[in-house]
């Protein structure tokens, strides 16, 4: 993970639901809360393409993150420059 990022959950995949543009994912965290990921395409999808994706995605780990603020971000490297 990038340094300017903040890891917000890491979710397991346990289901994966179709829907019009994509898929919902949807997973248990380890903070043990559940999670729902929205995954949309921009282009239509064919039902093999559908299908193989489905099957990665319910395969899949995913990681949540947001980039630290811009402020926090330089009093956490400042910070660390301070530790010995």
């Amino acid at each position: 993970m990038e340094q300017d990022y903040q890891p917000l959950a890491d979710i397991e995949i346990d289901a994966v639901r179709p829907e019009a543009r994509g898929f919902t994912l949807t997973g248990q965290g380890v903070d043990r809360e559940e999670y729902q990921v929205g995954v949309r395409f921009d282009m239509p999808l064919d039902a093999r393409t559908r299908a193989v994706l489905g099957e990665l995605l319910s395969q899949a780990e995913v990681t949540v993150a947001r980039r630290v603020p811009i402020r926090a971000g330089r009093r956490l490297r400042r910070d660390h420059a301070h530790q010995p």
